[in-house]
Order: structure tokens, then C-alpha cells, then sequence
């Protein structure tokens, strides 16, 4: 009886965590720490708990039946409540990549599944494990497939036109998968065994190509990080369009403040280029500290945007960098250097 129940938590609980466990280990650049991986499974599990008191409230107060309900409604209230936290993260620039969205996505679905999992063997103690393999590898995987399918889709659009559009279109595909889900247009153990054979592929060929891309984005952004450093250190920008843009704004800001807006720039360089020698650091397989230089510079960074204001922000924005993963970068840092878990 133990060893059956036993089997039973294993198979319900195990496989959306493992899956959880190969994406980290195809995340070769190691953008998504351990202790942020486990903030998402949390989130997921407040999630779930939020869930099953909205679900018990809509199913006592609309009149649908609960096949209905099931098929159409709960998507749609799951879904919403998980991808909030990865709308959080996109906004705030807390993730970089595709590979890092796909991780905290699936990782909210694995803390929203071990949750409600959890209480179906709590209430369905003497249940078959067919029914535990369904949910377990079934159910679970999708949990976790659709907030990241979400979290990539979201990403993607929001890196080319960052706004609330961004997420849309990719809500709308996380509640239709998991609606067709629910029709069980399948029977529920053939359409984990679907999952199980589909999904791993379609994950590693998403990461494949975003892992390209990173090299790619790496290698072009260091070279041109370095190359306008060494022209800020040199006293060459008068030259540069860069330059010409600082000297015009003299015109608007007194000369310490446009002064602070070229130290601004430098600074944010060396922490461009600190945080892109840690990436290229951690696909080697090393790990490289966070000097107590990187959060001196950290430390002017928030100062001087400080001194600088928001009007003066907005004027640097044609030459400040400010794209998602610029702000990611500088958050990654932020993390190591405070002792987080990274972005």
C-alpha cells in the first residue's frame, strides 16, 4: 500500500520537475539561477492556490456545467493567473533571452501543477496510476508548456515592438492549447504520451536557435561595446555622432549635467561589457565573481540617472542604450552582486 502510494506521488509529482531540471541543464549560458527558478515554481504555486478558489467561485456563481466550464472558462482563468508573473519579468527586463522566458515560463506551470497535483492526490487517494501518469505527464507538461510557449512568444514580440499588444497573441495560443487540452479530443494517456514526444524536441530546437542568436548577439555587441568605450577613454567622442549629439544638448542642461550623461555612458558600457564577459564565462563552464568594482559602477550608475533626471533620460535616449536586454544586463548584475540567483 505504501509502495503504491509511493509510486502514485512519483509519477504525479516527478515528471514536470525533471523536465524543469533537462531545460536548465540545455541553458548553457546559466541565465536563470537556481533561486530565481524556484521564485517562478512559487509564484506558480500561489497561482494554483488562487485558482482553485476563483474556479470554486465562478462554477458556483455562472451557469455552465462543468464540462463546459473545464473546457472553455478554466484556460482561461489559469492561464491569466500564471502569465502575470512572466508579464512582470518581460517589463522589468528581468529576462533577456528566449532561453531564460522559456525557463521562468515553464517554471511558474511546474509550481502551478506540483500544487494542484498535490491536492488531486489529497482528494483522489485511491485513484489508478493511469490517472496519476495522465495528470502527472500530461497535465503537468502542459502547465508548464503553455505559460512557456507564453513567455517566448511574449518575449519575441515584446523585444520587436515593446508594449501591452506584446502579450496578446501569445495569451490567446496559451489558452487555446490548453483548451484543445481539456476537450480531450484524445484520450488523456495518449495525449500525454503526445506531449512526452513532441514537446522535448520542440523545446531543444527553440533553444538551439536562441542560443545561436545569443552567440551571435554576444560576439557583435562586445566588439562594438569595447570599440566606443576605448573612443569615451581616449577623448575621442567629440568626434563621434555621439559626440555631437552631447554637444547640442547644451543648449537645453547645464554643462555638469551633460557632463554626467557622457560619464553615464561610459559606466554603462563597462557593466555591458562585464556582464557579456560573464555570459561567455558561465557557456565555458566558469564562474566569475563580481568584484567590488562592478558595484562601484552600479552604484554611479543609479547615481548618476539620479542626478541626470527623468527629463535628461529621455533626452540621452538616442544615444542610451535602453532595449530589454540592456536592462537585463544590468539586473543580472544586480543580482550577482547582492548575492541573488541572477536574472
Amino acid at each position: 500500500m505504501v509502495t503504491s502510494r509511493l509510486v502514485r506521488v512519483v509519477v504525479a509529482l516527478v515528471p514536470v520537475m525533471a523536465f524543469l531540471g533537462l531545460l536548465m541543464l540545455l541553458d548553457s549560458f546559466k541565465l536563470v539561477r537556481l533561486r530565481a527558478v524556484a521564485g517562478s515554481i512559487a509564484v506558480g504555486g500561489v497561482a494554483a492556490l488562487l485558482a482553485v478558489f476563483a474556479n470554486g467561485f465562478l462554477l458556483d456563481t455562472l451557469p455552465v456545467t462543468l464540462a463546459t466550464y473545464s473546457r472553455y472558462l478554466a484556460p482561461l482563468v489559469e492561464e491569466a493567473l500564471k502569465v502575470t508573473w512572466v508579464i512582470w519579468l518581460v517589463r522589468q527586463g528581468r529576462v533577456g533571452f528566449l532561453v531564460d522566458a522559456a525557463i521562468h515560463g515553464f517554471a511558474v506551470g511546474a509550481g502551478f501543477a506540483l500544487v494542484e497535483n498535490v491536492e488531486y492526490l489529497r482528494n483522489l487517494e485511491g485513484a489508478s496510476l493511469s490517472l496519476w501518469f495522465a495528470r502527472g505527464c500530461g497535465t503537468a507538461i502542459l502547465h508548464g508548456a503553455t505559460v512557456a510557449s507564453f513567455a517566448m512568444l511574449a518575449k519575441d514580440r515584446w523585444d520587436r515592438t515593446p508594449g501591452a499588444f506584446a502579450f496578446g497573441p501569445a495569451f490567446v495560443v496559451a489558452v487555446v492549447v490548453h483548451s484543445a487540452f481539456n476537450h480531450f479530443v484524445l484520450p488523456p494517456i495518449v495525449s500525454a504520451l503526445v506531449l512526452l514526444a513532441t514537446l522535448p524536441f520542440l523545446l531543444m530546437f527553440v533553444f538551439d536557435r536562441s542560443e545561436r542568436a545569443t552567440r551571435g548577439w554576444l560576439a557583435a555587441e562586445f566588439d562594438g561595446d569595447v570599440e566606443m568605450l576605448q573612443q569615451i577613454v581616449a577623448g575621442g567622442v567629440p568626434q563621434t555622432r555621439i559626440g555631437h549629439y552631447l554637444e547640442s544638448l547644451k543648449t537645453r542642461f547645464p554643462g555638469e549635467v551633460v557632463a554626467d550623461m557622457l560619464c553615464l555612458l561610459q559606466v554603462q558600457l563597462e557593466l555591458s561589457i562585464r556582464a557579456k564577459g560573464i555570459l561567455m564565462a558561465r557557456e565555458a563552464g566558469l564562474e566569475v565573481p563580481i568584484g567590488p568594482d562592478v558595484t562601484a559602477n552600479l552604484k554611479e550608475f543609479a547615481y548618476l540617472r539620479g542626478q541626470i533626471g527623468r527629463t535628461g533620460l529621455l533626452a540621452m535616449q538616442p544615444i542610451l542604450r535602453g532595449s530589454s536586454r540592456d536592462v537585463w544586463q544590468i539586473a543580472m548584475l544586480q543580482d550577482a552582486g547582492t548575492g541573488g540567483a541572477g536574472a
